[in-house]
């Protein structure tokens, strides 16, 4: 075989070779999406079906369903638009934390909690609330507990926000959402968090690592199925806003961008 035939054929065997093996990839890739997205909507439908069904009977319940509600528009937002597996991945991590906001309303009005929610980024090493703890903050009073009341009405299942942990648990007014729609949070929350869960047990984090951004815990997290980090970027995405990709998310805008909380007490 001629010199130039041969390099011919082997540049033509090399080509069908990469186009094969693009196609394979693409294939694969392709399959991933649909069974990520496939997962997430199956998290989604189960959520629906608790905000459609249940109706709250005292304070700390009904703000409960009203988080569970807009994690499962949120959701459903982000799985109509997810192109990738991570992206899909994020909206089952929103419609999970949906569920854990189910089971809080639940709780609250003496009911069963149902099945177990599997765990979300970064919970783990957040921790939670393991005593009733009221510190003040800024001319108001901040409380921290295990377990509802008309004093602590607002619920967290525990995660990290704009890369920063906040441990789950029921609190007198939701200070970590302005961290969750800017994407960053103020010098004053690191006061708030040292004075509140200082010593607490349960709650793996002191102040310095607040303010970095992570503590002994962070690298347990990071294997917590996930981690605090997880597949966009944190659980809520650093410099995104309140659900990564989005720059603002799906409640920018709504009622927590320039809505309940405008103008509110949270100048952190």
């Amino acid at each position: 075989m001629e010199p130039l035939l041969l390099i011919v054929v082997v540049i033509a065997l090399v080509g069908a070779v990469v186009m094969i093996s693009q196609k394979n990839t693409g294939k694969r890739e392709a399959v991933a999406v649909d069974d990520a997205k496939a997962d997430a909507r199956q998290a989604i439908e189960r959520l629906g079906g608790q905000v459609f069904n249940l109706v709250g009977s005292d304070t700390a319940s009904r703000q409960a369903l009203a988080d569970a509600s807009e994690r499962y528009t949120a959701a459903g937002s982000q799985i109509d638009q997810a192109r990738t597996s991570a992206q899909a991945r994020l909206a089952k991590q929103t419609a999970l934390e949906g569920l854990y906001y189910i089971r809080a309303a639940r709780l609250a009005m003496g009911m069963d909690p149902g099945p177990d929610v599997p765990t979300i980024d970064g919970q783990k090493s957040a921790g939670e609330v393991t005593e009733e703890r009221t510190v003040d903050f800024e001319g108001r009073q901040v409380t921290a507990a295990p377990a509802p009341s008309e004093k602590t009405p607002n619920y967290y299942p525990g995660g990290r926000v704009a890369g920063r942990p906040v441990p789950a648990g029921w609190y007198s007014e939701p200070w970590w959402k302005p961290a969750l729609v800017a994407g960053a949070w103020g010098v004053g929350s690191m006061f708030l968090f040292s004075a509140m869960f200082s010593g607490m047990a349960g709650v793996g984090y002191d102040a310095q690592a607040f303010e970095d951004g992570y503590g002994d815990g962070y690298q347990d997290g990071m294997n917590d199925g996930g981690g605090d980090g997880g597949d966009a970027g944190g659980d809520y995405g650093d410099g995104g806003g309140d659900y990564g990709d989005a720059g603002g998310g799906d409640f920018g805008g709504g009622d927590f961008g320039g809505g309940d909380f405008g103008g509110g007490g949270f100048d952190f």
